[in-house]
């Protein structure tokens, strides 16, 4: 199974430097990609490589910690979306905190413009020597079957506790939660 991401809609709002992200942002994923997915099991929340999955083993530092809601919807497609979707997230997270750094998972879960983003973004907390440390629930995670080899996923995500961190220094940039990048911004 592969999901495929459009670089517009990649997730909440953008975590810089040196502010959080949003209370709470929205995504939209019009270009899942679902293949093979109605064979065997429901896909299980968090594969990896020792489960014979074939998949990259994803670790995220003990400080960083992503709560995924939603994840069962008894459909078993659907559900191997949203195991997907979860393990693309964490898998970029883990080349920004440098626990995946040859990028193997962020990989694994992109191609095409979805992998060039993801790329970059990761990029850029290197360029500013910079990682993410807290906690970031995703919510209202539903997929939308569109047909038989694509899916619409959609999700929010709480990233009010989720903060950006020196490398160097180990300071933690925390801002106002607001409900907007704007707004933040705008400070």
């Amino acid at each position: 199974m592969v999901i495929r991401r459009r670089p517009g809609v990649l997730a909440a709002p953008a975590l810089t430097a040196t502010s959080v992200l949003a209370l709470s942002g929205c995504a939209a994923d019009d270009s899942a990609s679902v293949e093979d997915a109605d064979e065997g099991t429901a896909t299980p929340p968090r594969p990896s490589a020792s489960s014979g999955t074939g998949r990259p083993e994803i670790d995220l530092p003990s400080d960083l910690k992503l709560i995924f809601e939603d994840g069962r919807t008894g459909d078993r497609v659907k559900d191997a979306v949203l195991a997907d979707n979860a393990e693309r997230m964490r898998a970029v997270d883990a080349a920004i905190a440098g626990t995946d750094r040859g990028g193997e998972a962020v990989g694994f879960y992109n191609t095409g413009k979805a992998l060039e983003a993801a790329t970059s973004w990761v990029a850029r907390f290197e360029e500013a020597d910079a990682t993410v440390t807290g906690e970031v629930r995703y919510f209202d995670r539903k997929v939308t079957l569109k047909e038989k080899s694509s899916a619409l996923l959609t999700f929010c995500a709480d990233e009010s506790k989720g903060f950006s961190k020196d490398r160097t220094t180990g300071e933690i940039a925390k801002t106002p939660v607001t409900r907007s990048p704007r707004e933040a911004a705008a400070r």
